[in-house]
C-alpha cells in the first residue's frame, strides 16, 4: 500500500512539474507568437480543453484496462505534447503550440486520477493521508517546475523552445516511474454485477454538489490567478526571473501543506478545512491590493496556493465518501470534467480579464464566487447537524 502510494506521489511530481512548466512560460510563449494580447494565454487555456475533453474518456476507459495502462498513455501524450509544442514555437505557429498544449491537457486529465488511485490502494484509516502525500508530490515541481521552465527558456532559439523540449523528457521519465505501479483489480463479484446509480443520482447528493462547487472555485480561482500573473508581473516591469520565483513559491504553497493536510482533515473535519481554504483565497484578494511589487505578487500567490490546497484536497476527501466502486468511474470523470470546464474558462478569460480591469480589480471582483462556496459549506455542515441530531431521535 505504501510503496504504490510513494510511486504514486513521485508520478504526481513528474506530472506537475509538466504542468508548472507551462503554466509558467506558456502564456509568455504565446504572447511572443500571439497578434493580440487578448489571445497570449491561448495555449494553457487549450490545456485546460484538453483536460476537459479527454477526462470522461479517460476515466470510463481505465474503469476497463486498467490505471496502470491509462497512466502511461498519458505520459505517452505528454511527451508529443512537450514536441508538437516545441514545433509551434520554432515555426511561430500559435495554433501548433496550441494543440501541443492541448496534448499536454490529455496527460493531464489521466493525471488527474493518481489520487483517485491512492484511495482505492489504501485502507479507510490511511485514505486522507495518501491523497495528501500523493498531492505532496507538487512539492519537488514546486522547485523543479519553474526552475526548468527557467532554464529552457533562452536555452535555444526562438525563446522557450527548450523549455517545451524539457517537458518532453519529464514526461518520458515519468512514463519510467509508472511501469512499477501495481494496483489489485477488484475482486470479481460472484453475485449479480452491481452497476450502481444513475450519475444523475449521484450527482445530485448535497456533499457531491458541494464538494464538486468547492473544488470547482479553489481550482479556477487559482488558475485564474496564476495563469495572469507572470503576465502581469511584465506588464509591472518584472523580469522572467522574478516570475518563475512567484510561481515557484505558489506551488510550494500548493502543496507543501499537502504533508499535514491530510492530518487537518482527520482532526478538524473536512467541511473546516475548505471553509479555511475560502478565508484564505479571501487573504490573497486583499494582498493584492497592497501593491504590484514583487513582495505583494509573492505574499499573495502563497496565500493562494494554500488556500488550493485545503479546498482541492478537502473537495476530494468529501467526494470520496459520495459513491461507491460501482460508480467511481462516473462520479470522479463528471467532477473532474466540470472542474477543468471552469479551469478552461478561467485560463482563456485570464489575458482579457487582466488587460481590461488589471490585476487588482481582476482578483477582487472573484469575491461573490467565494461567498456562495462559504454559504454551501456552511450549509451543508447545518444539514449534517440536523441529520445527526435525528438519528440519535
Amino acid at each position: 500500500m505504501h510503496r504504490q502510494v510513494l510511486i504514486l506521489a513521485c508520478a504526481q511530481a513528474l506530472f506537475q512539474i509538466v504542468s508548472v512548466m507551462v503554466m509558467t512560460v506558456g502564456g509568455l510563449a504565446g504572447g511572443q507568437i500571439a497578434t493580440s494580447p487578448r489571445w497570449a494565454t491561448l495555449p494553457i487555456a487549450t490545456m485546460f480543453l484538453g483536460t476537459a475533453t479527454m477526462m470522461f474518456p479517460a476515466s470510463m476507459w481505465m474503469a476497463r484496462a486498467g490505471r496502470r495502462a491509462g497512466f502511461l498513455i498519458g505520459t505517452a501524450l505528454g511527451v508529443a505534447g512537450g514536441l508538437v509544442g516545441a514545433w509551434g514555437i520554432h515555426q511561430a505557429s500559435l495554433p501548433l503550440l496550441s494543440f501541443g498544449t492541448f496534448l499536454v491537457g490529455c496527460y493531464q486529465a489521466f493525471a488527474q486520477f493518481y489520487r483517485f488511485a491512492a484511495s482505492e490502494v489504501a485502507d479507510a484509516a490511511f485514505r486522507p493521508r495518501a491523497i495528501s502525500l500523493v498531492m505532496a508530490g507538487g512539492v519537488v515541481a514546486a522547485l523543479a517546475g519553474p526552475l526548468l521552465a527557467r532554464l529552457g527558456g533562452p536555452l535555444l532559439s526562438p525563446e522557450y523552445l527548450g523549455s517545451f523540449l524539457i517537458l518532453a523528457v519529464v514526461s518520458m521519465v515519468a512514463a519510467g516511474v509508472l511501469l512499477n505501479l501495481h494496483i489489485p483489480a477488484p475482486a470479481a463479484s460472484t453475485g449479480p454485477v452491481d452497476k450502481g446509480r444513475p450519475w444523475q443520482q449521484i450527482v445530485s447528493q448535497p456533499a457531491y454538489l458541494v464538494a464538486l462547487f468547492g473544488a470547482a472555485t479553489g481550482y479556477g480561482i487559482m488558475i485564474l490567478a496564476m495563469t495572469a500573473t507572470p503576465i502581469a508581473m511584465r506588464l509591472h516591469h518584472h523580469e522572467l526571473g522574478a516570475a518563475a520565483t512567484v510561481i515557484q513559491l505558489h506551488v510550494l504553497g500548493m502543496f507543501l501543506p499537502s504533508f499535514f493536510t491530510g492530518s487537518l482533515i482527520a482532526r478538524f473535519g473536512v467541511l473546516r478545512i475548505v471553509l479555511t481554504g475560502v478565508v484564505l483565497f479571501v487573504a490573497h484578494i486583499l494582498t493584492t491590493l497592497t501593491g504590484t511589487g514583487f513582495g505583494s505578487f509573492a505574499s499573495a500567490l502563497v496565500l493562494l496556493g494554500v488556500g488550493w490546497n485545503f479546498m482541492y484536497i478537502g473537495g476530494t476527501t468529501l467526494l470520496t465518501d459520495t459513491y461507491t466502486a460501482a460508480e467511481k468511474g462516473r462520479a470522479q470523470a463528471i467532477n473532474d470534467m466540470t472542474i477543468f470546464a471552469v479551469g478552461l474558462t478561467c485560463s482563456f478569460s485570464a489575458g482579457g480579464l487582466l488587460q481590461a480591469l488589471g490585476w487588482q480589480t481582476m482578483n477582487l471582483v472573484l469575491i461573490p464566487w467565494l461567498v456562495l462556496a462559504a454559504l454551501s459549506l456552511l450549509w451543508l455542515g447545518m444539514r449534517r447537524r440536523a441529520d445527526a441530531v435525528k438519528a440519535r431521535a
